[in-house]
């Protein structure tokens, strides 16, 4: 599915690194867990690339445990306490986003967020930045019995909006965003101010546009 053809009736949007940018009081709670330990904390640079992984990414970051360590249950259960307490602290919506959002208000082009974070933080925190006052819907990562990259989010937002999945847009920073929107038949566009990885080359996640600034996104095709 390209976008150059399309009739676009509704945009999907990605939260964490596409949407908002929560680095800040993700960072914040892996640091606290550190000083706690008597470490000492670490800049924000050292945990942005893995904002994407969640949880897991963070404690990897801070602490060099994974999955597989007998104590990861309970250091993760204490990193989604500490950032649930701190999680509007420093989070914001991206500059950028912002006259993005009001353009496509004046467009009358409904647009709705699909994430992979838990209903738990999701909700409280769009509710924060004042996001739930343009979304027309919410998607968590909980919302459907699957989570990204399979494609149920996206078709329960196009559900929810009633559209069809071929007028829709979804944009996000990650590899599995791009495979979700494939999935579901809705053309993509990969963001590259966003959480991507150590390493990562978003050009080759098969996303039918790659953007480096939001401005670009009303220039695409479709929405032109």
């Amino acid at each position: 599915m390209s976008a150059t053809a399309m009739n676009v009736k509704a945009l999907l949007f990605d939260l964490d690194g596409t949407l908002i940018d929560s680095a800040p009081d993700l960072a914040g709670a892996a640091n606290e867990m550190r000083v706690a330990r008597g470490l000492p904390e670490l800049p924000l640079s050292h945990f942005r690339p893995m904002v994407g992984s969640g949880a897991r990414g963070m404690l990897h970051r801070a602490l060099e445990v994974g999955p597989d360590h007998d104590d990861f249950a309970a250091l993760r259960d204490e990193f989604l306490g500490r950032y649930e307490s701190r999680m509007t602290l420093e989070t914001r919506i991206f500059p950028a986003m912002l006259p993005v959002l009001q353009a496509l208000l004046l467009r009358s082009l409904p647009w709705a967020i699909v994430t992979n974070k838990a209903t738990r933080f999701t909700e409280p925190l769009v509710r924060a930045l004042g996001l739930d006052l343009q979304s027309k819907a919410l998607i968590c990562g909980d919302t459907t019995p699957h989570s990204k990259p399979h494609p149920a989010p996206l078709l329960e937002a196009a559900r929810r909006m009633q559209v069809s999945v071929t007028e829709c847009i979804y944009v996000g920073d990650d590899l599995r965003d791009v495979q979700a929107g494939r999935a579901a038949g809705m053309a993509t566009v990969a963001v590259a101010w966003g959480y991507t990885g150590q390493g990562d080359v978003i050009e080759n996640w098969g996303a039918d546009h790659v953007i480096h600034w939001p401005h670009q996104l009303l220039q695409l095709p479709g929405l032109a």
